[in-house]
């Protein structure tokens, strides 16, 4: 329960603070922070709360990284689930929070200014096609799963980890607010189309394919071409990383004639 509760945190804490920061911030007249203001918010929200209960759960906050954490090794198969209810459950509350501090401005109108949904074709901010979005939500998933099981990995300099995953999110929405207003996290993806409804909850199965599809594709890759072994024995049907035994040490006495 400690683990499902710090993820159901986490993943408000992302949604709120990353789709807050687009529905409330991003388009204020005159001192709006814009698209890079968007991606850093975004970052930053998974940077903070990793280092505050990434110590619990692990700090996915995400389906597709919890999928691509079981095809990495790194995950329990039993785990997954749970998992992906407490962070759906974390997702639509903060969409809940969101759009109640929203409607306290006289001009917001939930259908015309939404709350920073997903989408694709008549959806996607610049238009893009379904099969742009796809390829697009696959593709930065699979890299940002890379980035994670890199940063985290055994061998990588320890503490840095949540924040290469940070600037590797904020990279991603860099690159794809344009397209799908970015996703690569179906329960991102999931709380403020369960509010909108409509265009938002018909599109939504390609907010889970497509992460899906990379966070797996990332897990397999880099586990098939960068671990040697396992770095988490603890896990069923892992094998643990062979340890390499401390030198003994010199118990021979300094003797000056010898040197």
């Amino acid at each position: 329960m400690r683990k499902l509760a710090a993820e159901l945190i986490g993943t408000f804490w992302l949604v709120f603070g990353g789709c807050g920061s687009a529905v409330l911030a991003a388009g204020f007249p005159d001192v709006g922070i814009g698209f890079v203001g968007v991606a850093l918010a975004f970052g930053l929200t998974v940077l903070t709360m990793a280092y505050a209960v990434g110590h619990i759960s692990g700090a996915h906050f995400n389906p597709a990284v919890t999928l691509g954490l079981w095809a990495g090794g790194r995950f329990p198969a039993r785990e997954v689930i749970p998992y992906w209810v407490a962070q759906v459950a974390g997702a639509f509350l903060a969409a809940i929070a969101l759009l109640f501090i929203a409607q306290g401005a006289a001009d917001y109108d939930l259908a015309a200014n939404g709350l920073a949904q997903n989408g694709y074709g008549d959806g996607s901010p610049g238009g893009y096609s379904l099969a742009a979005a796809l390829v697009c939500e696959i593709i930065l998933t699979a890299g940002f799963l890379l980035v994670i099981l890199g940063a985290t990995d055994g061998r990588a300099p320890a503490g840095f980890a949540p924040i290469a995953i940070g600037l590797a999110l904020t990279l991603i929405h860099l690159v794809s607010i344009p397209v799908t207003n970015t996703s690569v996290n179906p329960a991102r993806s999931t709380g403020p189309a369960l509010l909108l409804g409509g265009l938002a909850l018909q599109q939504l199965w390609l907010f889970w394919v497509a992460p899906l599809i990379g966070g797996v594709l990332g897990g397999g890759l880099y586990r098939g071409l960068f671990e040697r072994s396992a770095q988490r024995p603890d896990i069923e049907g892992v094998e643990p990383v062979p340890q390499r035994l401390p030198r003994e040490p010199d118990k021979r006495r300094y003797d000056p004639a010898i040197g």
